[in-house]
C-alpha cells in the first residue's frame, strides 16, 4: 500500500471514529490500515467492534480505490475489491449494498477530503482573490498528483459509473463553480463579474484538463499545470494583463 493510500485512509478514519477511543487503540487500527493489503488479521478481534468495523470500511474504500483506478469503474467487480481489502465477502455485504453503494462511498470521502484542501489553501490567500485562486489550484493539482488513484478515480472513473455517480460528479462542480463566482463577486467589486455560466465553463476547463492527463497517467506533470491554469482562470475576471502576471508568478 502506499504512502499516499495510508494517508487517505488515515485522515477517513480519524474523522469518522472521533476522539472516543485510547490512544493505542487507535495506533492498532492505524497499523491495520497501513498493512491492508493482506488479508484482515485475526488478531484485531481484540479491538472494540464498532473500531474494527470502521477499519473495514475504510480498507473497503481505499480497496475500490485501487480496483477502480487499476481496472476502470467497469472492469471492477465486488471480488476486485475484496482482494485488495482482505476481507471476506459477507463482511463487504455488511457495510455496501454492491458495488455501485462502495464506489458511491469512496467517491464521497474522497470529494470531502478534496473539499477540505482546497478550502484550506484558499484560506492561505486571505483577502486577494489571485491568491486564493492559485492555492486552491495548488492544493487540487498536488492532490491529483500526490493521489493518482483517487483522483483518477474521482474525475475518470465516475464518468463511467452509474447515474449517481455522474450526479455526484456534477454536484461537485457545481459546487467548485459556485464557490470561484462566489468569491469573485466579493473579493473583485470594482471588476464587472461574469456570468455563473463562466465559472462553470471554467471549472470544467480545469477539470477536462485533469481528466485527459489523468488517462495519459501524466501525474508526475500535473503540478506544473499550475501557470496555465493560472491564466485560464483569471483571465475571464481580470483580463489578459493580470492573466499574463498570474501566469508568471512561481
Amino acid at each position: 500500500m502506499s504512502s499516499n493510500r495510508i494517508q487517505l485512509s488515515q485522515e477517513t478514519l480519524l474523522t469518522s471514529i472521533g476522539d472516543d477511543w485510547p490512544p493505542e487503540q487507535v495506533q492498532a487500527a492505524l497499523d491495520l490500515l497501513a498493512n491492508s493489503s493482506g488479508k484482515f488479521p485475526s488478531g484485531v478481534r481484540k479491538l472494540p467492534p464498532d473500531l474494527i468495523r470502521a477499519i473495514q470500511r475504510e480498507r473497503l474504500i481505499v480497496a475500490m480505490l485501487k480496483a477502480a483506478a487499476e481496472l476502470g469503474y467497469l472492469g471492477t467487480n465486488v471480488q476486485d475489491v475484496i482482494d485488495r481489502a482482505g476481507v471476506s465477502r459477507p463482511t463487504f455485504y455488511e457495510h455496501f449494498s454492491n458495488k455501485e453503494d462502495c464506489f458511491l462511498a469512496a467517491f464521497d470521502t474522497s470529494a470531502e477530503r478534496l473539499r477540505k484542501k482546497v478550502d484550506a489553501a484558499a484560506r492561505q490567500g486571505g483577502e486577494v482573490w489571485r491568491d486564493r485562486i492559485r492555492f486552491g489550484l495548488q492544493a487540487l493539482l498536488r492532490f491529483a498528483s500526490r493521489e493518482p488513484e483517487t483522483a483518477r478515480t474521482m474525475i475518470v472513473e465516475a464518468r463511467a459509473a452509474s447515474t449517481a455517480a455522474v450526479r455526484r460528479r456534477v454536484e461537485l462542480m457545481d459546487e467548485f463553480a459556485r464557490c470561484l463566482q462566489a468569491e469573485a463577486e466579493e473579493l473583485l467589486p470594482k471588476q464587472p463579474s461574469p456570468s455563473a455560466m463562466t465559472a462553470s465553463g471554467i471549472v470544467g476547463g480545469v477539470e477536462s484538463v485533469l481528466y485527459s492527463r489523468l488517462c495519459r497517467q501524466e501525474f508526475d506533470q500535473l503540478e506544473a499545470l499550475l501557470p496555465s491554469l493560472m491564466h485560464f482562470v483569471v483571465l475571464p475576471y481580470e483580463g489578459h494583463r493580470a492573466a499574463d502576471e498570474a501566469f508568471a508568478v512561481n
